[in-house]
C-alpha cells in the first residue's frame, strides 16, 4: 500500500492478513537519521575495541553495511545482536515518534499511545546462527507478571523497518497471513528463541510470504501473527528496527513502563522532542 493508504483499507488488511506494508512511508531524512545513529553506535564500539587493544584499527573506511562485520571479524560471537537500552539518541526520535505513523496507530488502538518498552535496532549479521529467528508469535513472549501465562488481550501494533534493502538473501522476515486469528499457540524454547510447535506450523508453512522491503518502507503487523527472520546469507548486515505501540491504558506486563507518544489524559508526560528523548532512559 502507498503512504496515503486510507484507514479503512489498512484496518481491512490488518484484520484479514494480520499485517500491512506501507511503501515509501518514511521520509529519506528519517532513514538517514536512524542510519547515522546506528553508525554512531558502531563507531563507539570500534573505538572501545581499539582502546582495549582488541582490534588494530576502527575500520572507519568500511561502509555502513559491512563495518560491524569487519570490526568483529574472527570474533563474531561477541558482536552485538541488538541495541535497545542505548537507543535514547536524538536520531531515533523521528522514527519512534513519527507523526503520520502515530496517526495510523491512533486509528487502530486509540488516542492513548505508549511506545512499548521493547524497541530495538538490529544488525542482522551474515552467516551467524543466532540471527535466524524461528517461527514465533511476539505475544508468546509477553507473560503475565502475576501468573506467567501468555497475555492475549494486548492492544498493540508492531512496526518493522529496514535501513538497507531487506530481501530473502540477507534475511528478510516471512509472515503466514491470517495466523493472528488463532490466538496464542504453544511454543517450545530453543537455543536462542521460542518456536511455534510443529503441529501448528506444518499445515500452514506453505502459505509463508517473504516480506521484502526497501529503506523507507515499513510493515505493521499483529503481535499474534506467525513470523520469522530468515538467515542472512549475504556478505552485509541487514540493519532494521522493530518497535511496538500499545494502548497506554493497559499494563505493559513488564518491569518497564515505556514512554508516552500521545495522550490526552497525561499530556505533560508525552515525549515531544529529540532532545527530551535523549535525556530519558530505557524505563
Amino acid at each position: 500500500m502507498s503512504a496515503s493508504v486510507k484507514s479503512a483499507d489498512l484496518r481491512k488488511s490488518m484484520d484479514k492478513d494480520g499485517y500491512v506494508i506501507l511503501k515509501a512511508f518514511l521520509e529519506p531524512e528519517v532513514v538517514e537519521s536512524v542510519r547515522a545513529a546506528a553508525a554512531g553506535l558502531v563507531e563507539e564500539l570500534a573505538q572501545q575495541l581499539v582502546r582495549s587493544g582488541a582490534i588494530p584499527r576502527a575500520f572507519a573506511e568500511e561502509p555502513f553495511e559491512t563495518r560491524l562485520v569487519r570490526v568483529f571479524e574472527g570474533n563474531m560471537d561477541t558482536a552485538p545482536k541488538q541495541f535497545r537500552e542505548n537507543l535514547h539518541l536524538p536520531g531515533m526520535f523521528p522514527l519512534f515518534f513519527h507523526p503520520r505513523l502515530l496517526d495510523i496507530v491512533e486509528g487502530m488502538i486509540g488516542p492513548e499511545i505508549r511506545l512499548y518498552p521493547n524497541y530495538t535496532l538490529r544488525p542482522k549479521l551474515p552467516e551467524w546462527k543466532g540471527t535466524e529467528v524461528l517461527w514465533h508469535q511476539d505475544a508468546a513472549y509477553t507473560k503475565s507478571l502475576a501468573s506467567d501465562a501468555p497475555v492475549t488481550s494486548m492492544q498493540m501494533v508492531n512496526v518493522w523497518a529496514p535501513f538497507v534493502p531487506a530481501a530473502v538473501e540477507n534475511g528478510c522476515m516471512e509472515f503466514i497471513p491470517g495466523t493472528h486469528r488463532l490466538g496464542v499457540v504453544p511454543h517450545v524454547d530453543r537455543e536462542y528463541y521460542l518456536e511455534i510447535v510443529e503441529e501448528q506450523l506444518a499445515p500452514r508453512r506453505s502459505r509463508a510470504v517473504p516480506i521484502e522491503l526497501e529503506p523507507r518502507d515499513i510493515v505493521l503487523f499483529n503481535n499474534l501473527l506467525f513470523h520469522r527472520g530468515l538467515p542472512n546469507n549475504s556478505k552485509g548486515i541487514r540493519w532494521s528496527a522493530d518497535w511496538r505501540y500499545q494502548d497506554a491504558r493497559q499494563p505493559t506486563h513488564r518491569p518497564k513502563n515505556g514512554h508516552l507518544a500521545r495522550s490526552a489524559t497525561r499530556p505533560d508526560q508525552v515525549v515531544r522532542s529529540a532532545e527530551e528523548w535523549a535525556r530519558l532512559t530505557f524505563t
